[in-house]
C-alpha cells in the first residue's frame, strides 16, 4: 500500500473539514485564501457556527488515486487514440508510442501538445489535475458530451485495449503508469529549520499540519475580534435587581429568554411603575387613596346601572318583544276564525260570540251557581230551566247551551288572551324600564378625567338608550319597521372596569407608602421595572452579547478540533518507513546522476518525547544551508532524482511519463536529465511531451550513445484541428538523411506552383528550400563529414569519433560550392532579388548532389573505421 492510500484509508475516520482539507491538498499544495476561508467555514460548522454560503464537503476518492498494483505485472502503452471533447484536439487520431525504449512526442507551442498531458494525467491518475480539460470552444455546448480517449495497451505480453471517459473511474491498468508532476516528491523546510525531503504523499500530511495551525490562528484572531464590549452593562449590572444579577453574570450560558423576559414590559407593567412613582410621589397618601377608593365606587355602581339598561333594550330583549307581538298576531288570527265559524252557526242573534256576549254568558255561568245548585254549568239537562229566560230548556236548548260552553272554552280563544298579555307586559317593561344612567356633572367630569374616549362612550351609550327605547316602542306598533332600531355603541363597562380596578390598585399603593415596610417594597419594585426599562434599550446590545460568547466557547471548541498531534503522529509513523538507509541510497544515487554533486541526503536523528528517529535532510557542503542557496533548475533536478528514486524503490515495472521535465533546468542539466531518460529507457518504458526542439535533439544523441531505441512523433495542428500526429519531425530535429527526404518534398510543392505557373508561389517556395538545403549541409558537416565530434550545443568534444573523420579536398569544394550558392537566397534576399531563380530542375539536382555526397562520405567512413581500427 503507498503513501497515499494509508492516507486515504487514515483520512475516512476523520471529520468532514479535514478530509475536505485533504482533497484540497492532494490536488494543490498552494492553496488559496478562498480555500482557507472554505475550510475555516466548514470547520465551524462543523461545530454548530452556521456558514451563510451553506459550503459542503469534500472527500478523497479512491478514483483520484493510483490503483493497487500487480507486483510485476508489466503494462506497457502502445498507442493513445479516439481523443473526443478534449480541448481543440482532432478526434479520431493515433497517436503511437514505443513501447520499448524512449519515445518523444514534440509539439510547439499551440500544438496541442498540452491536451494529451492532461488527458495522461487524468486517465493514469497523477496527483496534478489542476489543469481542466475544456470541450472545443467552437462546439455548441448542448452537443458537448465528456472527454475520453481509448489506450492500446500490452499486459504481461497480451495487447489489450481499456477505455478512459473524464468523471468515472479510470482503468486500473493505468494507474501503472507513473506521471511525473509539479507534485512529485520534493524538499520542504521543516519546523527544525531542515531542508527535509518529503516523498510523495507526506506532503498531504505536512500541509495538513500547516492547515491546521493556519485555521488555529484565525480562530484565534476571530475570538479576539468577537470579544464583546461589557462596560456598556456595568452601572446597570451594579443594581440589586433581578437585570443586575444577569447581567453580572451574562455569559454564553445565559438563556435569550431570560433577556427577553426581563426587557419585556407589558402595559400593566408600565402603569404599575406609574403607579408607584405617583404614590411615592404624593403629599398626602390617605387622603388621596380615599378618593380614589370612592371614584372606584362610582365608577363600579354606573357600570352596574349600565349593565341594568342593556339588559333592558338589548337586542334579547328586542327579539322577544318581537317575538311576542308576532305570537299575539298569530293567535288573534286563529281566535278570530273559531268566532267566525261559530257566528255563522244557523239560529243564532246577531253578536253572539262578541264581547258582549261572552260578557252575557259570564254572568249566566255566575247565576247558576245559585239557580241550579248542586249541578255543573251547563250540563242541567232538557227538563232544567235555563238561566237566561227561565223556560224549559227542552232538548233543543240544553244542546245549544253546551254548544255554547264548548266555544267560549275553545283554546285558541284562551292561547290569544295569554299571547297578548305576554306581549303587553314585554312591552310595558321596556316602556316604563328605568334607562338613567345617573351620569351628573361630576361624575361626568371624573370620567373625562379619566379619558375623553371613556367619558364621550357613557354620553353616547346614555343617549342611544333612550332613542333605542322610542324606536322599539315605535316598531312594536302595527305595520311598523323593526330595521329602524338604533345599534347599542361601544359598551364601556370593561373600561370602566379597568378603570376601577386601577384606582383600588393606586389606593392600596398609596396605603402601602405610608407603611414603611410596604414602602421599601414598592422602592424595591420600582427599581425593578425601573432596570428593565433600561434594559429594554440595551436588549439588542444584550443579545448580541450572548451570540458572541457563544461564539467564541464555538470557537474554542474549533481551535481545540484543529490540534495537530494526531496528525504529526501519523506522519510519524508513515515517515519511519520512508526514512531508512535504502531510501538516503536511492535518492543519492539519482542525484548524482543528475549531476548534483553538491547535496547529499543523510540521515538525521531527532528526539521527540526522548524517543530516538530519523529523518531525510538534504545537506550542502560547507557552512551555507540548503534553502538559501538552491535554485529552482535545482530544486527541479531534486523533483526528477526523488521520482525516479520512488518509482525504482516502488519495483513497480509501468510506464514513467515526464510532461516537459527540463523547464527551469539549464542546458549543461538538460543533458544530465537527458541521459539520466536514456538510461531509465532501458529498464522501462519511458515517455517524454516537450514543446523544446534543443531537448528533443539532446535526447536523440543520447538514446543513440546509450544504444535504445527511440521513437519520436510529432503533433501539429491542420485543418482537423490540434494534435495530429505526424512522423514528420521539425526540420531542426531531423538527421541528414531525414532531411534530404524533407527537402524533396519540398521540391515537389515548387514543381508543383511552377506547373501552374504561380510564379511568385514558386519563387517563395525554391528560396524557401535552399534556405533549408542550407540547414541541411550544416548539419551534414557535424554529423555526417565529423561524425559527431562536435555538435552545437553538445556538452563537449568526442575525441573518440575522429577514426572515423577524414575531410577531403573534394569535401571542401563541394560543400563551398553548394553552401555559397544556397546561402545567396539563405542569408542575402537583397542580393536574391536580383538574381534568377533556379528551374526545379536544377534545385533537384542541388538536392541530389547533397544526397550522393552523405552517401560517398559515409561509405567512405567504414573503410576509414575499419583501417583504424585494425
Amino acid at each position: 500500500m503507498t503513501i497515499l492510500q494509508e492516507i486515504l484509508k487514515w483520512s475516512q475516520s476523520l471529520p468532514a473539514w479535514q478530509q475536505d482539507a485533504i482533497a484540497r491538498l492532494y490536488t494543490s499544495s498552494d492553496l488559496s485564501v478562498q480555500d482557507y476561508d472554505d475550510m475555516y467555514a466548514l470547520l465551524k460548522s462543523a461545530h454548530r457556527i452556521p456558514d451563510t454560503k451553506d459550503r459542503v464537503s469534500t472527500k478523497l476518492a479512491a478514483a483520484q488515486l493510483a490503483a493497487p498494483q500487480e507486483v510485476n505485472r508489466l503494462v506497457q502503452l502502445v498507442a493513445i487514440k479516439n481523443l473526443r471533447n478534449v480541448n481543440a484536439l482532432a478526434e479520431c487520431q493515433r497517436l503511437p508510442i514505443n513501447p520499448n525504449g524512449l519515445s518523444v512526442i514534440y509539439g510547439e507551442n499551440g500544438s496541442g501538445k498540452s491536451g494529451y498531458s492532461r488527458v495522461f494525467k487524468k486517465a493514469c491518475r497523477a496527483r496534478d489535475q489542476r489543469e481542466p480539460i475544456h470541450p472545443n470552444a467552437h462546439i455548441v455546448q448542448s452537443k458537448v458530451s465528456l472527454p475520453q480517449a481509448a489506450f492500446e495497451l500490452i499486459v504481461d505480453g497480451l495487447p489489450i485495449e481499456v477505455e478512459w471517459t473524464s468523471g468515472k473511474a479510470s482503468p486500473e491498468q493505468l494507474s501503472s503508469i507513473a506521471i511525473f508532476d509539479s507534485h512529485c516528491a520534493r524538499a520542504y523546510v521543516d519546523n527544525q529549520g531542515d531542508f527535509a525531503y518529503v516523498p510523495d504523499g507526506l506532503d498531504i500530511l505536512a500541509g495538513l499540519v500547516n492547515v491546521c495551525t493556519k485555521l488555529r490562528a484565525m480562530a484565534t484572531k476571530e475570538q479576539a475580534d468577537s470579544k464583546p464590549n461589557i462596560e456598556i452593562f456595568s452601572a446597570l449590572g451594579k443594581t440589586q435587581t433581578q437585570v443586575g444579577k444577569l447581567l453580572v453574570l451574562l455569559s454564553e450560558k445565559t438563556k435569550p429568554q431570560d433577556v427577553e423576559a426581563l426587557a419585556t414590559l407589558t402595559e400593566a407593567d408600565q402603569e404599575r411603575l406609574v403607579t408607584i412613582n405617583k404614590a411615592l410621589a404624593e403629599t398626602d397618601p390617605k387622603q388621596k387613596a380615599q378618593t380614589l377608593k370612592l371614584r372606584a365606587t362610582r365608577f363600579a355602581s354606573l357600570t352596574t346601572r349600565i349593565g341594568t339598561a342593556i339588559d333592558l333594550v338589548d337586542d334579547s330583549s328586542v327579539a322577544n318583544l318581537k317575538s311576542l307581538i308576532e305570537k299575539s298576531k298569530v293567535a288573534k288570527q286563529a281566535a278570530n276564525l273559531a268566532a267566525q265559524n261559530f257566528k255563522e252557526t244557523p239560529g243564532l242573534l246577531p253578536g253572539t260570540g262578541g264581547e258582549a256576549w261572552k260578557a252575557l254568558f259570564d254572568a249566566a255561568r255566575a247565576f247558576t251557581v245559585e239557580s241550579h245548585p248542586g249541578k255543573t254549568f251547563p250540563h242541567f239537562g232538557p227538563e232544567s230551566a235555563c238561566p237566561l229566560c227561565q223556560k224549559p230548556l227542552e232538548l233543543d236548548g240544553d244542546e245549544r247551551l253546551e254548544a255554547f260552553e264548548v266555544f267560549y272554552q275553545q283554546a285558541a280563544e284562551k292561547a290569544e288572551k295569554a299571547a297578548r298579555q305576554l306581549a303587553v307586559e314585554a312591552y310595558q317593561a321596556i316602556k316604563q324600564a328605568n334607562l338613567d344612567l345617573l351620569i351628573d356633572e361630576a361624575l361626568a367630569m371624573e370620567l373625562e378625567d379619566v379619558d375623553k374616549k371613556l367619558s364621550d362612550d357613557c354620553a353616547n351609550l346614555q343617549k342611544t338608550l333612550i332613542d333605542r327605547r322610542s324606536a322599539i316602542l315605535e316598531a312594536s306598533k302595527p305595520d311598523n319597521d323593526w330595521d329602524y332600531i338604533p345599534i347599542l355603541p361601544h359598551d364601556p363597562r370593561e373600561a370602566l372596569d379597568v378603570a376601577k380596578t386601577q384606582f383600588i390598585s393606586e389606593a392600596k399603593v398609596l396605603e402601602d407608602s405610608m407603611d414603611e415596610k410596604a414602602k421599601a417594597v414598592l422602592i424595591s419594585e420600582k427599581a425593578e421595572l425601573d432596570a428593565r426599562i433600561r434594559l429594554f434599550d440595551l436588549k439588542d446590545v444584550a443579545l448580541d452579547t450572548i451570540a458572541k460568547f457563544v461564539l467564541i466557547g464555538k470557537l474554542k471548541i474549533c481551535f481545540d478540533a484543529a490540534a495537530t498531534t494526531a496528525i504529526s503522529n501519523k506522519s510519524t509513523a508513515l515517515s519511519k518507513t520512508m526514512a531508512t538507509k535504502e531510501v538516503a541510497d536511492a535518492l543519492n544515487n539519482e542525484l548524482e546522476k543528475l549531476n548534483v554533486h553538491e547535496l547529499k541526503v543523510v540521515m538525521k536523528p531527532e528526539s521527540p518525547k526522548g524517543k530516538t528517529r530519523f529523518k531525510l535532510v538534504l545537506e550542502i557542503q560547507g557552512n551555507a544551508t540548503a534553502k538559501d542557496i538552491l535554485s529552482e533548475g535545482e530544486q527541479r533536478a531534486i523533483a526528477i532524482a526523488s521520482f525516479l528514486a520512488e518509482v525504482k524503490l516502488g519495483k513497480q515495472r509501468g510506464a514513467i511519463v515526464f510532461d516537459d521535465p527540463v523547464s527551469s533546468l539549464d542546458h549543461h542539466r538538460r543533458w544530465h536529465v537527458a541521459r539520466r531518460l536514456a538510461e531509465e529507457a532501458k529498464q522501462r518504458q519511458v515517455i517524454v511531451l516537450t514543446h523544446d526542439i534543443y531537448f528533443l535533439c539532446i535526447l536523440q544523441q543520447e538514446a543513440n550513445s546509450a544504444g535504445i531505441e527511440l521513437l519520436p512523433q510529432c503533433i501539429r495542428k491542420a485543418p482537423a484541428g490540434f494534435g495530429v500526429q505526424t512522423d514528420r519531425l521539425p526540420f531542426d530535429a531531423m538527421v541528414t538523411s531525414k532531411r534530404i527526404v524533407s527537402l524533396r518534398k519540398m521540391h515537389e510543392a515548387v514543381a508543383k506552383a511552377h506547373k501552374e505557373g504561380d510564379v511568385d508561389e514558386a519563387t517563395r517556395l525554391t528560396r524557401d528550400t535552399y534556405y533549408h538545403l542550407r540547414l541541411a549541409w550544416e548539419r551534414g558537416v557535424e554529423e555526417v563529414l565529423l561524425h559527431g565530434v562536435v555538435t552545437r550545443f553538445g556538452e563537449g568534444v568526442s575525441t573518440q569519433r575522429l577514426r572515423e573523420v577524414v575531410v577531403e579536398d573534394l569535401d571542401y569544394a563541394v560543400i563551398n560550392a553548394e553552401m555559397t550558392k544556397s546561402s545567396k537566397f539563405a542569408h542575402d534576399p537583397a542580393l536574391g532579388a536580383h538574381l534568377p531563380t533556379p528551374h526545379p530542375d536544377e534545385l533537384r539536382v542541388d538536392i541530389e548532389v547533397l544526397e550522393t555526397w552523405r552517401k560517398s562520405v559515409e561509405s567512405r567512413k567504414e573503410g576509414i573505421r575499419n583501417r583504424r581500427s585494425s
